[in-house]
Protein backbone atom coordinates (compact mmCIF):
# COMPACT_ATOMS: atom_id res chain seq x y z
CA UNK A 1 0.00 0.00 0.00
CA UNK A 2 2.78 1.99 0.81
CA UNK A 3 3.21 5.27 -2.32
CA UNK A 4 4.97 8.28 -0.65
CA UNK A 5 8.97 8.86 -0.01
CA UNK A 6 9.11 11.86 2.91
CA UNK A 7 11.91 13.32 4.13
CA UNK A 8 13.12 13.95 8.06
CA UNK A 9 14.52 16.87 9.08
CA UNK A 10 17.64 16.33 11.63
CA UNK A 11 20.56 13.72 12.57
CA UNK A 12 17.43 11.97 14.99
CA UNK A 13 13.86 11.03 14.43
CA UNK A 14 11.37 13.52 16.55
CA UNK A 15 7.96 12.06 17.66
CA UNK A 16 6.28 13.60 14.76
CA UNK A 17 8.51 12.30 12.36
CA UNK A 18 7.92 8.74 13.74
CA UNK A 19 4.18 9.11 13.78
CA UNK A 20 4.75 9.92 9.71
CA UNK A 21 6.99 7.38 8.91
CA UNK A 22 4.45 4.21 10.40
CA UNK A 23 1.63 6.19 8.55
CA UNK A 24 0.83 2.94 6.23
CA UNK A 25 0.85 5.05 2.83
CA UNK A 26 4.79 5.97 3.40
CA UNK A 27 6.92 3.85 2.30
CA UNK A 28 10.47 5.35 2.32
CA UNK A 29 12.28 8.13 3.45
CA UNK A 30 14.97 10.56 1.23
CA UNK A 31 18.14 11.21 3.04
CA UNK A 32 20.21 14.94 2.78
CA UNK A 33 23.06 16.60 4.05
CA UNK A 34 20.97 17.60 7.11
CA UNK A 35 20.87 14.30 8.47
CA UNK A 36 24.63 13.59 8.32
CA UNK A 37 27.21 14.67 10.74
CA UNK A 38 29.25 11.24 10.82
CA UNK A 39 29.00 7.58 9.58
CA UNK A 40 28.03 6.37 13.31
CA UNK A 41 25.66 8.86 13.88
CA UNK A 42 24.09 7.91 9.94
CA UNK A 43 24.19 4.75 10.98
CA UNK A 44 22.36 5.16 13.80
CA UNK A 45 19.62 6.94 12.16
CA UNK A 46 19.22 4.24 9.51
CA UNK A 47 18.86 1.81 12.32
CA UNK A 48 16.14 4.21 14.17
CA UNK A 49 13.97 3.99 10.92
CA UNK A 50 14.10 0.36 10.54
CA UNK A 51 13.39 -0.21 13.63
CA UNK A 52 10.47 2.64 13.63
CA UNK A 53 8.94 1.09 10.34
CA UNK A 54 9.50 -2.26 11.05
CA UNK A 55 8.10 -3.24 7.26
CA UNK A 56 9.69 -2.93 3.66
CA UNK A 57 11.46 0.67 3.35
CA UNK A 58 13.20 2.08 0.96
CA UNK A 59 15.92 4.21 2.22
CA UNK A 60 17.27 6.48 -0.53
CA UNK A 61 19.08 9.65 -1.38
CA UNK A 62 20.43 12.03 -4.37
CA UNK A 63 23.98 10.92 -4.30
CA UNK A 64 25.27 11.00 -7.93
CA UNK A 65 28.69 12.70 -7.61
CA UNK A 66 30.02 16.09 -8.31
CA UNK A 67 28.02 18.81 -6.76
CA UNK A 68 25.00 16.71 -5.69
CA UNK A 69 26.86 13.81 -3.15
CA UNK A 70 25.09 14.41 0.32
CA UNK A 71 27.76 13.09 2.74
CA UNK A 72 30.93 14.22 2.28
CA UNK A 73 33.49 13.77 5.24
CA UNK A 74 33.94 10.03 5.30
CA UNK A 75 32.96 9.10 1.95
CA UNK A 76 35.07 9.45 -1.43
CA UNK A 77 34.05 12.46 -3.73
CA UNK A 78 32.71 11.20 -6.29
CA UNK A 79 33.76 13.86 -9.52
CA UNK A 80 31.14 15.15 -11.31
CA UNK A 81 29.86 12.92 -14.32
CA UNK A 82 31.27 15.44 -17.03
CA UNK A 83 34.83 15.03 -15.49
CA UNK A 84 35.08 11.70 -16.91
CA UNK A 85 36.27 12.83 -20.27
CA UNK A 86 38.15 15.23 -18.43
CA UNK A 87 40.25 12.63 -16.37
CA UNK A 88 40.52 10.50 -18.66
CA UNK A 89 40.87 10.26 -22.46
CA UNK A 90 40.95 6.65 -23.41
CA UNK A 91 37.47 5.35 -23.97
CA UNK A 92 38.82 2.50 -22.24
CA UNK A 93 39.79 4.29 -19.58
CA UNK A 94 36.83 6.64 -19.36
CA UNK A 95 34.70 3.50 -18.90
CA UNK A 96 36.87 2.06 -16.38
CA UNK A 97 36.63 5.15 -14.44
CA UNK A 98 32.86 5.19 -14.65
CA UNK A 99 32.50 1.58 -13.48
CA UNK A 100 34.59 2.94 -10.48
CA UNK A 101 32.64 5.39 -9.70
CA UNK A 102 29.39 3.89 -9.56
CA UNK A 103 30.59 0.87 -8.21
CA UNK A 104 32.30 3.12 -4.82
CA UNK A 105 29.38 5.28 -4.59
CA UNK A 106 27.20 2.11 -4.16
CA UNK A 107 29.26 0.36 -2.28
CA UNK A 108 30.11 3.06 0.72
CA UNK A 109 26.08 3.69 0.56
CA UNK A 110 24.94 0.02 0.85
CA UNK A 111 27.42 -0.49 3.92
CA UNK A 112 25.28 1.82 5.97
CA UNK A 113 21.68 0.17 4.76
CA UNK A 114 20.96 2.82 2.69
CA UNK A 115 18.74 1.25 -0.73
CA UNK A 116 19.57 3.51 -3.32
CA UNK A 117 21.10 6.30 -4.78
CA UNK A 118 18.53 8.15 -7.29
CA UNK A 119 21.55 8.20 -9.99
CA UNK A 120 22.63 8.13 -12.52
CA UNK A 121 21.57 11.36 -14.58
CA UNK A 122 21.03 10.11 -17.80
CA UNK A 123 20.29 13.87 -18.97
CA UNK A 124 22.28 15.52 -21.42
CA UNK A 125 24.56 18.24 -20.96
CA UNK A 126 22.99 21.27 -22.88
CA UNK A 127 21.79 24.54 -21.47
CA UNK A 128 20.55 23.40 -18.51
CA UNK A 129 22.16 24.87 -15.88
CA UNK A 130 21.11 22.66 -13.24
CA UNK A 131 21.91 19.97 -15.08
CA UNK A 132 25.61 20.99 -16.54
CA UNK A 133 28.24 18.79 -15.34
CA UNK A 134 25.90 16.01 -13.50
CA UNK A 135 25.52 14.51 -17.60
CA UNK A 136 28.14 12.94 -18.92
CA UNK A 137 28.09 14.04 -22.21
CA UNK A 138 26.44 16.06 -24.58
CA UNK A 139 26.72 13.30 -27.19
CA UNK A 140 23.81 10.96 -26.58
CA UNK A 141 26.44 7.78 -27.79
CA UNK A 142 28.90 9.05 -25.29
CA UNK A 143 25.86 9.25 -22.33
CA UNK A 144 24.90 5.76 -22.93
CA UNK A 145 27.87 4.04 -22.96
CA UNK A 146 29.19 6.07 -19.97
CA UNK A 147 26.36 6.09 -17.87
CA UNK A 148 25.93 2.23 -18.91
CA UNK A 149 29.24 1.59 -17.50
CA UNK A 150 28.25 3.76 -13.99
CA UNK A 151 25.02 1.58 -13.97
CA UNK A 152 27.47 -1.75 -14.14
CA UNK A 153 29.38 -0.16 -11.25
CA UNK A 154 26.28 -0.13 -8.61
CA UNK A 155 25.12 -2.73 -10.28
CA UNK A 156 27.96 -4.70 -9.45
CA UNK A 157 27.70 -3.57 -5.84
CA UNK A 158 24.43 -4.62 -5.75
CA UNK A 159 22.37 -1.17 -5.93
CA UNK A 160 19.39 -0.49 -8.34
CA UNK A 161 20.14 2.24 -10.88
CA UNK A 162 17.47 5.05 -11.47
CA UNK A 163 17.78 6.61 -14.59
CA UNK A 164 16.53 10.77 -14.78
CA UNK A 165 15.14 13.16 -15.72
CA UNK A 166 12.63 11.27 -18.24
CA UNK A 167 12.76 11.74 -21.41
CA UNK A 168 15.25 14.54 -20.53
CA UNK A 169 16.31 17.83 -18.30
CA UNK A 170 18.95 18.99 -20.22
CA UNK A 171 17.45 21.64 -23.09
CA UNK A 172 15.87 23.55 -20.85
CA UNK A 173 17.23 26.76 -19.48
CA UNK A 174 14.86 27.27 -16.21
CA UNK A 175 15.43 24.87 -12.90
CA UNK A 176 12.40 23.27 -12.28
CA UNK A 177 12.94 23.80 -8.31
CA UNK A 178 11.79 27.45 -8.54
CA UNK A 179 10.17 27.49 -12.49
CA UNK A 180 8.42 25.79 -14.99
CA UNK A 181 11.08 24.47 -17.73
CA UNK A 182 9.05 24.18 -20.97
CA UNK A 183 10.48 22.28 -23.69
CA UNK A 184 9.07 23.05 -27.44
CA UNK A 185 10.99 20.66 -29.50
CA UNK A 186 9.39 17.94 -31.09
CA UNK A 187 8.29 14.10 -30.46
CA UNK A 188 11.12 13.26 -32.84
CA UNK A 189 13.86 15.09 -31.68
CA UNK A 190 13.50 14.38 -28.48
CA UNK A 191 13.07 10.72 -29.42
CA UNK A 192 16.73 10.90 -31.44
CA UNK A 193 18.56 12.75 -29.08
CA UNK A 194 17.41 12.53 -25.22
CA UNK A 195 15.41 9.96 -25.20
CA UNK A 196 17.43 7.59 -26.96
CA UNK A 197 19.56 7.24 -24.07
CA UNK A 198 17.13 5.62 -21.60
CA UNK A 199 15.43 3.51 -24.80
CA UNK A 200 19.07 1.72 -25.20
CA UNK A 201 19.58 1.47 -21.78
CA UNK A 202 15.94 0.16 -21.13
CA UNK A 203 16.74 -2.02 -23.77
CA UNK A 204 19.66 -3.08 -22.21
CA UNK A 205 18.23 -3.97 -18.90
CA UNK A 206 20.38 -1.62 -17.04
CA UNK A 207 17.23 0.33 -15.80
CA UNK A 208 16.03 -0.55 -12.88
CA UNK A 209 13.88 2.85 -12.26
CA UNK A 210 13.01 6.22 -13.93
CA UNK A 211 12.24 9.71 -12.44
CA UNK A 212 10.32 11.61 -15.14
CA UNK A 213 11.45 14.97 -15.83
CA UNK A 214 9.18 18.06 -14.08
CA UNK A 215 9.45 19.82 -17.88
CA UNK A 216 6.80 20.20 -19.83
CA UNK A 217 6.75 19.24 -23.56
CA UNK A 218 4.16 21.01 -25.12
CA UNK A 219 4.72 19.03 -28.93
CA UNK A 220 3.38 16.00 -27.00
CA UNK A 221 1.45 17.03 -23.75
CA UNK A 222 0.16 19.73 -21.55
CA UNK A 223 1.75 18.17 -18.33
CA UNK A 224 5.00 17.91 -16.97
CA UNK A 225 6.06 14.24 -18.10
CA UNK A 226 5.99 12.94 -13.94
CA UNK A 227 2.04 13.65 -14.25
CA UNK A 228 1.45 12.49 -18.21
CA UNK A 229 -0.36 9.49 -18.47
CA UNK A 230 1.15 10.11 -22.05
CA UNK A 231 5.01 9.96 -21.36
CA UNK A 232 4.62 7.27 -18.69
CA UNK A 233 1.72 4.78 -19.68
CA UNK A 234 2.14 4.95 -23.66
CA UNK A 235 5.95 6.11 -24.29
CA UNK A 236 8.30 4.89 -21.11
CA UNK A 237 6.01 1.34 -20.60
CA UNK A 238 4.58 0.63 -23.89
CA UNK A 239 7.08 2.06 -26.40
CA UNK A 240 9.74 1.75 -24.31
CA UNK A 241 9.01 -1.86 -22.42
CA UNK A 242 9.74 -0.38 -19.54
CA UNK A 243 8.86 -2.35 -16.34
CA UNK A 244 10.52 -1.17 -13.90
CA UNK A 245 9.98 1.41 -10.95
CA UNK A 246 8.59 4.76 -11.35
CA UNK A 247 9.71 7.54 -8.82
CA UNK A 248 8.31 11.14 -9.26
CA UNK A 249 10.50 13.62 -8.50
CA UNK A 250 10.44 15.89 -5.64
CA UNK A 251 6.47 17.59 -5.90
CA UNK A 252 7.08 20.28 -3.45
CA UNK A 253 9.37 22.06 -6.32
CA UNK A 254 7.77 24.89 -7.93
CA UNK A 255 7.38 23.08 -11.41
CA UNK A 256 5.47 20.53 -9.72
CA UNK A 257 2.77 23.31 -8.62
CA UNK A 258 1.16 23.42 -12.30
CA UNK A 259 -0.73 20.30 -10.82
CA UNK A 260 -2.46 21.61 -8.16
CA UNK A 261 -2.36 21.21 -4.05
CA UNK A 262 0.44 18.98 -2.96
CA UNK A 263 -1.92 16.34 -2.61
CA UNK A 264 -3.53 17.06 -6.03
CA UNK A 265 -0.07 16.49 -7.14
CA UNK A 266 0.89 13.05 -5.97
CA UNK A 267 -2.42 11.71 -6.81
CA UNK A 268 -1.92 13.00 -10.46
CA UNK A 269 1.99 11.47 -10.60
CA UNK A 270 0.22 7.89 -8.92
CA UNK A 271 -2.76 8.01 -11.56
CA UNK A 272 -0.16 8.58 -14.47
CA UNK A 273 1.95 5.80 -13.54
CA UNK A 274 4.31 6.82 -10.49
CA UNK A 275 5.25 3.76 -8.43
CA UNK A 276 6.50 6.43 -5.73
CA UNK A 277 6.16 9.61 -4.87
CA UNK A 278 8.10 12.36 -3.24
CA UNK A 279 7.21 14.82 -1.13
CA UNK A 280 10.53 16.57 0.37
CA UNK A 281 11.36 19.85 2.96
CA UNK A 282 8.09 20.67 3.85
CA UNK A 283 6.12 17.90 7.02
CA UNK A 284 3.14 20.38 6.78
CA UNK A 285 2.60 19.19 2.93
CA UNK A 286 3.60 15.63 3.62
CA UNK A 287 1.33 15.17 5.85
CA UNK A 288 -1.62 16.45 3.65
CA UNK A 289 -0.36 13.94 1.37
CA UNK A 290 -0.18 10.93 3.38
CA UNK A 291 -4.00 12.37 5.01
CA UNK A 292 -5.51 12.94 1.39
CA UNK A 293 -3.85 9.44 -0.61
CA UNK A 294 -5.61 7.54 1.92
CA UNK A 295 -8.89 7.71 -0.40
CA UNK A 296 -6.90 6.37 -3.47
CA UNK A 297 -7.38 2.64 -4.06
CA UNK A 298 -5.13 2.21 -6.79
CA UNK A 299 -1.53 1.31 -5.04
CA UNK A 300 1.59 -0.14 -6.79
CA UNK A 301 3.91 -2.90 -5.34
CA UNK A 302 6.45 -2.62 -8.26
CA UNK A 303 8.74 -0.91 -5.62
CA UNK A 304 9.01 -3.84 -3.74
CA UNK A 305 10.46 -6.02 -5.93
CA UNK A 306 13.09 -3.62 -6.20
CA UNK A 307 13.65 -4.28 -3.03
CA UNK A 308 13.98 -7.65 -3.16
CA UNK A 309 16.44 -7.70 -6.00
CA UNK A 310 18.53 -5.34 -4.80
CA UNK A 311 19.04 -7.37 -1.70
CA UNK A 312 19.67 -10.39 -3.92
CA UNK A 313 22.37 -8.77 -5.39
CA UNK A 314 24.30 -7.93 -2.23
CA UNK A 315 25.40 -11.93 -1.68
CA UNK A 316 28.80 -11.66 -3.32
CA UNK A 317 31.72 -12.59 -2.24
CA UNK A 318 33.04 -9.84 0.79
CA UNK A 319 36.47 -10.40 0.24
CA UNK A 320 36.30 -9.55 -4.01
CA UNK A 321 33.87 -6.40 -3.22
CA UNK A 322 36.13 -5.13 -0.61
CA UNK A 323 39.31 -5.81 -3.15
CA UNK A 324 37.04 -4.59 -5.70
CA UNK A 325 35.76 -0.87 -3.27
CA UNK A 326 40.04 -0.59 -2.63
CA UNK A 327 40.76 -0.25 -6.06
CA UNK A 328 38.15 1.91 -6.67
CA UNK A 329 38.51 4.39 -4.32
CA UNK A 330 41.96 4.90 -4.64
CA UNK A 331 41.59 5.11 -8.57
CA UNK A 332 39.10 8.14 -8.35
CA UNK A 333 40.88 9.33 -5.43
CA UNK A 334 44.54 9.99 -7.28
CA UNK A 335 42.36 11.57 -10.28
CA UNK A 336 40.83 13.93 -7.38
CA UNK A 337 44.24 15.36 -6.38
CA UNK A 338 45.84 15.33 -9.81
CA UNK A 339 43.15 17.37 -11.22
CA UNK A 340 42.23 19.67 -8.38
Amino acid sequence: MSAVILDVHSFELSSVEREMLQHPLCGGVILFSRNYAEKRQLSELIKDIRRTVNKPFLISVDHEGGRVQRFRDGFTQIPAMANIEKFEKSHSAQLALAQSMGFCMAHELLQLDIDISFAPVLDLNGVSEVIGSRAFSSDPDQVILLSGAYIDGMHKAGMKSTGKHFPGHGSVTEDSHIAMPVDNRSFEDIQQQDMRVFQQLIKAKKVDAVMPAHVIYPQVDDKPAGFSEIWIQQILRKQLGFEGVVFSDDLSMQAASVAGSVTERAEQAIEAGCDMVLVCNSPSQAEKVLDGLSQLKVYSQRWRELLQKNSQQRDVDKHQRDATYLSSSQLINRLNEQFS
